[in-house]
């Protein structure tokens, strides 16, 4: 039973480990893009910290939610930077 334990441990590293470089390489090619999600479509947490899931947005294009977006398309989308909504509600 330990050595079954072990080895299903090893295989769930080697998985993460795969899983996690991929995430980084696709980070590279995109942005977070503020107030473009729909309502139950963003990314991951918002910026006020009421919630820190994706899928979790209420409302359509609200400025705190972000998605992710292929890397200079925010603009063209009419989206924000973080720095920008942070700027908005300064």
């Amino acid at each position: 039973m330990n050595q079954r334990l072990i080895v299903s441990s090893a295989l769930a590293s080697v998985l993460a480990l795969g899983l996690g470089g991929q995430a980084a390489a696709q980070s590279k090619d995109k942005e977070k893009c503020y107030g473009i999600a729909k309502a139950g479509q963003n990314d991951c947490a918002n910026i006020a910290g009421t919630h820190s899931c994706a899928g979790q947005a209420k409302v359509d294009n609200d400025p705190g939610e972000w998605k992710y977006v292929a890397k200079g398309t925010c603009k063209s989308m009419k989206g924000m930077t973080e720095a920008e909504v942070k700027a908005k509600k300064g």
